[in-house]
């Protein structure tokens, strides 16, 4: 009964348009009122649990990516991709979307961020180039995912701090995954452009940055990723001292040396970073308690005697799980999933002997498919205000890039374990 009532309050207040954050408390009211729990030992236990210093590093991120989007390092960023010689073969802006999303993500570990910054930047030149706006739209939607699983990533952050898992080892399993969906991307890409006429090579051969003033170097902006990544893998700096090194090193790049970047626009990126901290901090809170009421009441064990019961292959109770992160990707945003699939879903999956940080992967691609998938769809709708696309037209594109890209990711990152476990393991994390 606990288990019915613990799913139909979440997706009764998800229909009625309620918050995330409240959609999670009313359910861990009705939850105490069935189960007679008592609330003030919830309350001490969501705030004990928010009171840790990994999560400083949520806000830091946040606020570097704010700082990169206003601050011209985006473009240059753009630039350095474009330089490869992709820009010059037919369809191949659409490869310097989908790379430059993935460099983009090793800076702000956001989708969100990734998708306002190199959406509105490749939005209009994707169109000058021939590019079907649906088909733009929905390119910058999944290639934005990029930024949950290209390191750093705040879903991952928050995976490793919800499952007792090493931050590090989280992100390096996602980078093999988030690798093989730049690839997909890329080729589906190629494959709509060379049926495409319209489509033609880049029309502007300058660079994107030359528009802005005087021509500076790309350097500083393409070193940032290596140096935050440098700085946690070479065990010089914690996740979080990393997060507090690019806001220092983004902030004096974009103010002085690019010079795009006004102190209007950095008050801008911080009350912007301020209330996206606000509410995600409130989404922690919330669901602390509302996964402490389900450890309590025993629900992971309940949902897996439910799956067992179904069947008792791990192969087909897996393709259950991910049918259910799907699902749960489709009403919620990613940052929400990852609360509460993990604390659900972890001990499940622990028990049919898939590895916690190959299960870090696994809640990554499903999560972030599921933000382009409708009908709530975030990151697609988001797409299509950018690229300026309805979603009517966006979907055929969208169904396409899952078929081709998504669905293919997932099944080899679920059944194939080494894929997502080879980096951590050469690391020693694992």
């Amino acid at each position: 009964m606990i288990l019915v009532i613990a799913f139909l309050s979440v997706i009764v207040f998800l229909v009625l348009g309620i918050s995330i954050p409240l959609t999670f408390l009313g359910a861990a009211a009705i939850i105490v009122y069935c189960s007679g729990s008592d609330p003030m030992f919830l309350l001490s236990y969501g705030g004990s649990q928010i009171n840790n210093v990994l999560l400083l590093t949520i806000p830091l991120f946040v606020l570097a990516g704010a700082v990169i989007d206003h601050g011209g390092i985006g473009r240059r960023l753009i630039d350095s991709v474009e330089k490869l010689g992709f820009g010059k073969i037919k369809g191949g802006l659409g490869i310097v979307t989908a790379i430059s999303s993935a460099v983009f993500g090793a800076i702000s570990g956001s989708a969100g961020a990734t998708i306002a910054c190199i959406g509105s930047i490749m939005s209009p030149r994707l169109e000058e180039n021939g590019y079907e706006k649906g088909f733009i739209g929905s390119l910058i939607s999944s290639c934005a995912v990029l930024g949950l699983l290209i390191p750093p990533s705040m879903s991952m952050i928050l995976y490793g701090w919800v499952g007792g898992q090493s931050v590090l080892a989280c992100f390096l399993a996602t980078i093999i995954p988030g690798i093989i969906l730049v690839i997909l991307f890329s080729t589906v890409n190629l494959f709509y452009a060379a049926k495409n006429k319209n489509i033609v090579k880049s029309v502007d051969s300058k660079p994107v940055a030359s528009t802005q003033g005087k021509k500076k170097s790309s350097i500083p902006a393409l070193l940032m990723p290596f140096v935050i990544l440098g700085a946690i893998y070479g065990g010089v700096m914690t996740t979080t001292e990393a997060a507090a090194l690019s806001v220092i090193y983004a902030i004096p790049v974009a103010m002085l040396y690019y010079r795009e970047m006004t102190m209007g626009d950095l008050r801008d990126s911080l009350i912007s970073a301020g209330k996206t901290t606000g509410v995600i901090m409130m989404m922690l809170f919330s669901v602390m308690i509302l996964s402490r009421l389900y450890t309590m009441n025993n629900v992971p064990q309940m949902l897996l005697k439910m799956l067992t019961s179904i069947s008792d292959s791990p192969a087909v109770i897996m393709i259950m799980i991910n049918l259910f992160m799907i699902l749960l990707g489709m009403l919620m945003d990613d940052t929400s999933g990852v609360l509460l699939a993990t604390p659900i879903l972890l001990p499940i999956v622990t028990e049919l002997g898939v590895s916690p940080i190959q299960f870090a992967a696994i809640v990554g691609v499903n999560l972030g498919m599921g933000n382009i998938t409708t009908p709530t769809a975030p990151l697609l709708y988001l797409g299509g205000k950018i690229s300026g696309a309805e979603v009517k037209e966006m979907l055929p594109h969208t169904m396409r890039l899952i078929l081709f890209a998504w669905l293919p990711t997932l099944i080899i990152t679920t059944y194939v374990p080494d894929l997502s476990l080879f980096l951590p393991r050469l690391f020693g994390y694992c």
